[in-house]
């Protein structure tokens, strides 16, 4: 998928701006790789567009290990936003990325994550 599409979709998801989705990506995608090991980043990456794969490359590094609280304040950070924006777009970014990437492969690699966290991969249930 190319970058100016998953970023638009993340845009659409999150309710921000195309201008606003790319930061909050590339904090999502940095801190995704700091929180998997690099053979699980490196799994995903090629799935992504060429100008944001990079961003899932990692040394042999063990790991952080960070739970969903951290995950956030890392995304808010490096995206300057606050923390109810930085789980929307983290939310976003990862729902994106389950329908790039594929089911079986993405659930691989967010087995390594706490489960609050993998939970924001899931699509929000419809209300009636």
């Amino acid at each position: 998928m190319a970058e100016l599409a998953f970023v638009d979709k993340v845009a659409a998801r999150a309710g921000v701006s195309p201008e606003q989705a790319r930061p909050l990506t590339e904090a999502v995608l940095r801190t995704l790789t700091e929180r998997l090991s690099g053979g699980e980043a490196g799994a995903l990456a090629p799935h992504l567009a060429d100008e944001l794969s990079p961003l899932l490359v990692k040394a042999a590094e063990p790991p952080e290990t960070f739970d969903f609280d951290e995950f956030l304040r890392r995304v808010a950070d490096r995206a300057g936003i606050d923390r109810p924006a930085a789980e929307r777009g983290t939310r976003a970014v990862l729902q994106t990325m389950h329908r790039v990437v594929g089911h079986r492969e993405f659930e691989d690699a967010l087995s390594q994550l706490p489960a609050d966290l993998r939970a924001l991969a899931q699509p929000l249930p419809h209300g009636p």
